[in-house]
């Protein structure tokens, strides 16, 4: 009996944390966020300028946002410097693809700034729709899983990727381009989308965001679905496209680790606030994020 009790007290220690790894017990999703909610910093601009090297290429001042009447996200503030990458981590329900959403102009923005650039290069960004931002201002969202059309070709799927060019002809010249740095997705140029592996879909939906040659780099979930080995190949074209041809990336990532490994910088939000904000490296060793978010 006393050997049953044993295994069985081994087993309720799985699971616990936001994340993964082994844990004592199982946190709801409001239990994260109520714990998450208390730990919550008082973060100066100054602190959010510093991480950004003082120099933000994405700057939100203020934002309140969300869907609808349903604000969502409450006085919101975010420097990303060029060339530099941001994770967003939180509980479910805590805003952090809102963010991405009122960047991209998704949703409704009830009050406050969204800038790209900086110096006489800033460009106000809050009111310009979707297609604007793409065209104008080089702000480019790669979908969570399954945005590909299924049907159409991978040469296809990137020509999508294009529709905003001036001639067809140009998206097909910069899919070449695609194609040139991917030569997994060369060999499957004319294979439908539908029957590409998990890794050789996100893949793909990255390539096509690259055909309109963005600067900012939206990525939501983008180990979503998919197998560990797949994850690592993401994350390693994100790192090229940041450091070897320049993207800045905000992103959101529910492998919380995986997030803060690959950021620059890293922001907790709760609730439609920040409520902790330092380098990746930092919240990766913040004891109480581990806890929460790090399953551990």
């Amino acid at each position: 009996m006393n050997e049953e009790n044993n295994q069985s007290g081994e087993q309720d220690k799985a699971i616990r944390g936001y994340g993964g790894g082994g844990v004592d017990a199982v946190i709801s999703v409001d239990e994260v966020t109520r714990q998450a909610a208390a730990m919550a910093e008082e973060i100066p601009i100054e602190k959010l300028d510093a991480l950004a090297g003082n120099d933000a290429f994405v700057k939100i001042e203020n934002l309140n946002a969300g869907y609808g009447k349903m604000e969502i996200l409450h006085n919101i503030n975010l420097r990303v410097g060029k060339k530099q990458s941001l994770c967003l981590i939180g509980p479910n329900g805590a805003g952090k693809s809102t963010i991405l959403h009122a960047i991209f102009g998704f949703n409704n923005i009830f009050s406050g700034k969204i800038t790209i650039g900086s110096g006489s290069d800033m460009m106000d960004v809050t009111k310009l729709s979707p297609n604007e931002k793409l065209s104008q201002a080089g702000i480019a969202y790669i979908l969570q899983d399954k945005s590909i059309f299924p049907g159409m070709t991978v040469e296809e799927n990137l020509w999508m990727g294009g529709f905003l060019k001036d001639q067809p002809a140009e998206a097909k010249k910069a899919a070449e381009m695609v194609f040139d740095k991917y030569s997994r997705l060369a060999a499957r140029r004319k294979h439908q989308a539908g029957v590409l592996s998990g890794g050789e879909r996100r893949l793909l939906e990255i390539s096509r965001a690259l055909v309109m040659n963005p600067e900012v780099l939206l990525v939501d979930e983008p180990s979503i679905g998919l197998e560990p080995r797949f994850i690592d190949m993401v994350f390693e074209i994100l790192h090229d496209l940041q450091h070897n041809e320049g993207k800045t990336i905000l992103m959101v990532e529910q492998n919380a680790k995986k997030g803060l490994e690959f950021a620059d910088i890293g922001y907790v939000l709760v609730s439609g606030e920040v409520a902790i904000a330092g380098a990746g490296d930092e919240l990766l060793a913040n004891p109480k994020v581990g806890e929460l978010f790090l399953g551990g």
